[in-house]
């Protein structure tokens, strides 16, 4: 779900902390990507003429894994090396959420079985595709398909999100590749959007900078978590009647959540916080996610089995044997190629020496005059 209103509110109040760029120009990065935001994104949008998911021969969906094979291919081409990071046991806090999205489902499949003779195409396909789940089996074949590419995924203790974040924290990899700004909410510092897009869809890769944005909103980081909680994230509804200019201006009146209820409660304002509102538990994982420290970790990219590959995408699920080797043929040629590394790790800016020190040093350059005898 992400954080509701949160890029707009970046757009307007700091437009310098989001830029677009070509996915060339990330060249030589290292990036950690949500997988399971990944997984649900190919389920969703990975699908025949027909509109129907793709399946095997055996009724087996596969959308995700083709989606997987080559959006991966897409990122290697450029010289991006990936890496992935799955879900992890939710926590407490999200547990009344996934169970309101299960809600969700099932209204839009009881929908389908009423509308299924009168719906028009778009209505069926939409009611379809609010119906997907991604499953223990989906993640498993997910992680599967990686290993034979040689492509590193780990699963996070807790939320990916939070252990991509961690990862950039640590320097293992420059940014985050995901679509949920609440990455920005766990302290990534860079944050990559439309990075797993089709190349059909022809959209700029939108760079997320989480200093700029701050500095541009004029606020601490707890403050900036405050705010994502009073926006409405993963773990907690939004106050009824708060949109997220007001959240804006409130926090930067009030400092905490605390000081805006205050004021809610003494202002009379039509705004309605939900009867169970934990707010400081939500804070909480926000500000101490459980993830593994990004120092004790060791992520290596190897060589693909191909063999393992074709067995996996072809005999088992019925892919185009060739289509499936040229990918891994990709692969192996990426992870044997010395790649060129990117110019701003050969150079480092140095500071300008004080005006007073540089003329100094010119001073002791120059020939001293001696006093001639008369």
């Amino acid at each position: 779900m992400g954080i509701k209103g949160l890029t707009g509110l970046i757009s307007d109040e700091a437009p310098g902390a989001i830029q677009d760029h070509e996915i060339k120009s990330y060249f030589g990065r290292k990036v950690a990507i949500d997988a399971s935001m990944s997984l649900y994104q190919f389920l969703i949008a990975v699908r025949q003429s027909d509109g129907q998911q793709l399946m095997s021969d055996s009724g087996e969906t596969t959308s995700h894994l083709i989606g997987f094979f080559y959006r991966t291919l897409r990122m290697i081409d450029y010289g991006i090396k990936p890496m992935y990071v799955f879900d992890g046991k939710p926590p407490d806090l999200k547990a009344k959420v996934l169970a309101g999205r299960f809600g969700r489902r099932e209204e839009a499949r009881e929908e389908e079985e009423e509308e299924k003779d009168v719906a028009t195409n778009e209505r069926a396909d939409q009611l379809a595709r609010r119906q997907v789940k991604v499953t223990k089996t989906h993640n498993q074949e997910a992680r599967d398909l990686l290993k034979l590419m040689g492509i590193p995924c780990i699963t996070a203790p807790s939320e990916a999100e939070a252990q991509c974040a961690e990862l950039v924290k640590a320097g293992k990899v420059y940014a985050v590749g995901s679509e949920d700004m609440d990455t920005l909410t766990f302290g990534t510092p860079v944050l990559l959007k439309h990075l797993t897009f089709s190349e059909a869809k022809r959209m700029p890769v939108a760079e997320v900078n989480l200093e700029k944005a701050l500095k541009g909103m004029e606020m601490e980081m707890d403050q900036f978590i405050d705010l994502c909680i009073l926006l409405g994230c993963d773990y907690m509804d939004p106050i009824k009647g708060m949109g997220p200019k007001t959240a804006l201006k409130l926090i930067r009146e009030h400092k905490t959540i605390e000081g805006v209820l205050e004021h809610i409660k003494d202002s009379g304002k039509k705004m309605v916080v939900p009867e169970v509102w934990p707010y400081e538990e939500a804070r909480e994982i926000f500000r101490k996610p459980d993830v593994t420290a990004g120092a004790e970790m060791d992520i290596k990219w190897e060589a693909p089995d191909v063999e393992g590959l074709v067995q996996f995408m072809c005999t088992d699920r019925g892919f185009n044997e060739d289509r499936i080797r040229k990918g891994a043929d990709k692969l192996q040629k990426a992870l044997a190629q010395k790649q060129q590394g990117r110019l701003d790790s050969f150079f480092t800016i140095k500071s300008p020496q004080p005006k007073r020190k540089q003329e100094e040093k010119e001073d002791k350059k120059k020939p001293s005059k001696k006093t001639k005898k008369k």
